[in-house]
């Protein structure tokens, strides 16, 4: 078992920029409004992840499965082969959220779908969407709980959160338990948008964290971190 999740491609520093990788049986928390990139940031680092022979399962409330490989081949980040190989499983759970019913006992449903965590790498894109029906503080801990068994098998789960969904004391929660926490912010500064990725928590690291990374998303290109950092 790798020490280190790492997510390196040639083309950007986004890696490095972040201790040189996840250390295994972390649990990451990604925190970010509506829009703010927090799926671009987790197709980033899947990508890397399976390019870096990482087996990764990607559990989405944003996109069908068709549309999810459409945007990744749109930041050139080619997963086609990856899908093939069942190096990377996709699970879109969009008709999950959309039905009242399933919403419920969700929380139960997902602890109880071993082959979902399989996996070295389980991204769950966002988790606040899941659970808002279905959580309280002690379902909340009962979820977190099951996350820290299989970190302690190394495996590193990467959650996004919306922390308007969940109301500040669960939101808390999950700051408070994981091993890294990084927010998204985005400030629009003329025709651009400026996003930073500001870590909070970085427990582990295997090289040295920068605080505020700058970013941007372009087709064709994927996440490009901006050499300056805007605060």
């Amino acid at each position: 078992m790798s020490a280190v999740r790492s997510f390196e491609i040639p083309r950007d520093e986004f890696n490095g920029k972040l201790g040189g990788g996840f250390p295994s049986g972390s649990l990451v928390v990604i925190e970010g409004g509506s829009g703010g990139g927090k799926s671009t940031i987790c197709q980033r680092i899947t990508y890397g992840m399976i390019e870096e022979d990482t087996s990764v399962t990607f559990i989405s409330t944003q996109l069908t499965t068709k549309g999810y490989i459409n945007q990744m081949y749109s930041l050139d980040y080619p997963i086609a082969p990856h899908l093939l190989k069942g190096r990377l499983l996709y699970i879109p759970v969009i008709p999950l959220v959309q039905s009242a019913k399933s919403r419920i006992d969700f929380i139960e449903r997902l602890m109880g779908a071993e082959e979902l965590f399989e996996k070295d790498v389980i991204v769950i894109d966002t988790i606040s969407s899941l659970i808002k029906y279905s959580a309280n503080a002690e379902k909340s801990l009962d979820l977190i709980s099951f996350f820290k068994k299989l970190n302690g098998m190394g495996k590193v789960i990467i959650l996004t959160i919306e922390p308007s969904e969940l109301g500040d004391e669960l939101a808390s929660m999950f700051r408070s338990s994981c091993d890294i926490y990084m927010s998204l912010r985005s400030k629009a500064m003329g025709a651009e948008v400026k996003r930073t990725v500001v870590v909070n928590k970085f427990t582990g690291a295997k090289g040295p964290v920068g605080q505020m990374i700058g970013f941007r998303i372009e087709p064709k290109v994927g996440l490009v971190v901006e050499i300056a950092s805007v605060s």
